[in-house]
């Protein structure tokens, strides 16, 4: 359905992506997981045709993007990070003036907007403002906006970002039916459970570039079956290398260490190491094989909000 190649964007001395490769087929969600800053909202704006590429190249469903924006579009569904509502309007006003846009009218056009407001269980506050809407109610406006024309390729960017829980699972729930129903997603976030739990392929993006993709399964396998731990307190980084010898170390500084261990029994021995040296632990941190992991592994810091 979708094919990204070796597309880059610079903003100045900024390489915001710098050689992104992916392809997602249809009625698949593909999970672009990074941190604020990776590349993921510059990706989807080149993808959705707002920013063209330095170079590189796009395709959907066959026809690349460069020259043909126009014609992609109508087959796109947005969902941007911020939210693209009019506070003055009502919710159905706003689905009615994004779905003219889209090039309804009429009465597909209010069917149309009636049928979104209903997925989203809005419809009893379909002539409300949106000034007068919560923050969760705003957001799942703004994911009918993008869905009112029925699009074959949904683009979502952060489609979650500061709602309350109730509100996540509502928007997750119809972005899994959309890929049943045989849509394509593309679906960026930074929260490791949305990934794990919506998306069927993940790629981990950080500082403009993949750094690896696959499935969940395929993911964890690269964090292989060894537990990650992190220690901090007042230990120098030489006494520390002493302690560990033999264990396979990812990170060391004073006051820091993070390495593996294959048995939990490791763990309690290299403490008793550390407490027998006089040394004070202030914290013990212990990660299983997951995605947390993987992420941790690849990038060298924990993936936060």
């Amino acid at each position: 359905m979708i094919e990204v190649s070796e597309i880059r964007k610079t903003f100045g001395s900024v390489k915001a992506v710098d050689g992104i490769n992916f392809h997602v087929k249809k009625g698949e969600i593909y999970g672009l997981l990074g941190p604020n800053g990776a590349g993921k909202t510059t990706t989807i704006s080149m993808i959705s045709g707002l920013l063209k590429p330095d170079s590189g190249s796009i395709t959907v469903a066959g026809i690349d993007i460069g020259g043909k924006s126009g014609q992609i579009r109508k087959r796109l569904g947005v969902i941007p990070q911020e939210i693209a509502l009019y506070d003055e309007l009502s919710g159905r006003e706003n689905l009615h003036f994004w779905g003219s846009l889209y090039g309804l009218s009429g009465k597909k056009l209010r069917e149309a907007a009636d049928r979104m407001l209903e997925l989203v269980n809005l419809t009893e506050r379909a002539n409300d403002n949106v000034r007068d809407y919560s923050g969760g109610m705003k957001r799942r406006v703004n994911l009918c906006a993008g869905l009112i024309h029925d699009p074959d390729l949904i683009l979502l960017d952060e489609p979650t970002l500061g709602i309350d829980p109730q509100a996540r699972a509502s928007i997750l729930k119809i972005i899994r039916d959309e890929a049943t129903s045989g849509k394509t997603v593309i679906y960026t976030t930074h929260y490791l459970e949305e990934a794990e739990n919506l998306c069927d392929r993940i790629a981990i993006i950080d500082r403009g570039t993949i750094h690896a993709e696959g499935t969940l399964r395929e993911l964890t396998e690269l964090a292989g079956e060894e537990d990650v731990v992190t220690l901090t307190g007042n230990f120098k980084s030489g006494v520390t290398k002493e302690i560990l010898s033999g264990l396979r170390i990812d990170h060391l500084e004073d006051g820091m260490v993070r390495f593996y261990v294959s048995e939990r029994e490791t763990i309690g021995m290299v403490l008793n190491k550390f407490f027998n040296s006089g040394v004070s632990i202030e914290n013990v941190s212990i990660k299983e094989p997951s995605l947390e992991s993987v992420f941790l592994r690849i990038t060298g810091y924990e993936l936060r909000d």
